[in-house]
């Protein structure tokens, strides 16, 4: 079985030797990862093994989870629930779709009210419901379930997000990290990041001037005049903060092709992952985002002015994930994303926001709207003509 294994994941072009392999191999036989039942292994301890003794550099943890997915695909279903829900209530049966005038008719709880009733809910449920607006659910107009519509809700259970209006989301989800390896389509962005590129000569004359030693040489009747020059150094600093999951997972691609193109034009970046809105910590690896945390009151002491921030991210969320303390849709954070921005924005006088969402809906979107407000509107598109803008705002 594992010499397929083996030909999926140098499919998926990583570098796998041999050699590795047979440490796989020989791994599993001594034992290293103990069988779970008379069945068989666990699928987490196996991916955790092959992943130590396959993969070398973590920028190729992604290529890997997609390689191992795709092979071991339906081996292992896991629902992981804060609380135990029966499986049962969230299976889908019926899909709620309304129109525009029937979704307006439905009345958003606010958010006192929404953690209060899901409080009850979880007392008084104790089966299952469909098609309904009031018990945890599935295809009906409940704040409460999966597969159905409320403007302000929690999602249960659900793959993924439908009408981008959840507050919170009860599911425990793992992200990819962007691929730094990722090729690009084309050129545009590392010129269009070039503009933020400042050389500045520094250090001792250990540089050969060659057009000057000629000038001099020719000066001087052929007689050799070496003349040297300061290195040159990129001297820009780069703080990267990048949204990842939920909806950005729309924009992937062209988010690859921005950190491909930014970890080859800058020397000096640092890069960190949040998701939806930055709170008091951020992650630099996905499948660790909460076993790695790091502060984002470090990563503020950490960094000098001298850095420019750069946010990547579709703004799009609930509001109350930017102004409510607890609005994150996976922890209760004791302080609003709003407050952490600002804390951010002052520390890093420089700064830009880049959208991947197309202009023409931001102001449709009332997360992006308060983003924007709170950037100084210095936000710009994921294109060509905005990341030339945001070059030239960081230059300023």
């Amino acid at each position: 079985m594992l010499i397929d294994f083996f030909y999926t994941l140098r499919s998926a072009k990583l570098p796998v030797s041999v050699k590795e392999y047979l440490t796989l191999l020989e791994a599993v036989k001594e034992g290293v990862v103990g069988p779970a039942s008379e069945d068989g292994y666990k699928i987490d301890d196996f991916y955790y093994l092959s992943r130590i003794a396959l993969v070398k550099d973590e920028k190729h943890f992604d290529k890997f989870d997609r390689a191992f997915a795709a092979y071991f695909k339906g081996v292992e279903m896991v629902a992981d629930f804060t609380q135990d829900i029966p499986l049962e209530w969230l299976r889908k049966n019926l899909e709620l779709e309304l129109s525009a005038e029937e979704k307006a008719k439905i009345e958003a709880m606010g958010w006192d009210e929404l953690m209060e009733t899901l409080k009850k809910r979880f007392e008084e449920q104790k089966e299952r419901h469909e098609g309904g607006n009031k018990m945890i659910g599935t295809g009906g107009r409940s704040p409460f379930g999966a597969y159905g519509y409320n403007p302000q809700g929690i999602r249960i259970g659900q793959a993924g997000g439908r009408n981008k209006s959840a507050v919170k989301v009860w599911d425990q989800r793992a992200y990819k990290d962007y691929d730094d390896s990722q090729e690009l389509g084309t050129r545009n962005i590392k010129i269009a990041l070039r503009r933020l590129r400042k050389f500045a000569r520094l250090g001792a004359e250990d540089e050969l001037d060659l057009d000057d030693t000629i000038r001099k040489t020719a000066a001087n009747a052929g007689y050799l005049d070496i003349k040297m020059r300061p290195e040159r150094h990129n001297n820009v600093k780069v703080l990267l903060l990048m949204d990842v999951g939920g909806t950005m997972d729309d924009h992937i691609k062209r988010v690859e092709e921005l950190f491909s193109a930014t970890k080859q034009e800058f020397k000096h970046l640092e890069f960190y992952y949040f998701h939806n809105c930055v709170y008091d910590f951020m992650w630099k690896n996905n499948r660790r985002r909460f076993a790695e945390k790091f502060p984002t009151m470090d990563i503020l002491r950490k960094y000098n002015k001298d850095y420019k921030l750069i946010f990547v991210g579709d703004a799009t969320m609930s509001p109350y994930e930017i102004l409510q303390p607890g609005g994150s849709v996976e922890y209760n954070n004791e302080e609003a994303g709003s407050l952490w921005l600002q804390r951010l924005t002052e520390a890093f006088p420089k700064f830009a926001w880049i959208n991947p969402e197309p202009q023409g809906v931001w102001e449709y979107r009332q997360s992006i709207g308060i983003i924007r407000q709170m950037m100084n509107d210095r936000m710009f598109p994921l294109t060509l003509q905005g990341l030339e803008g945001a070059m030239r705002l960081l230059t300023k």
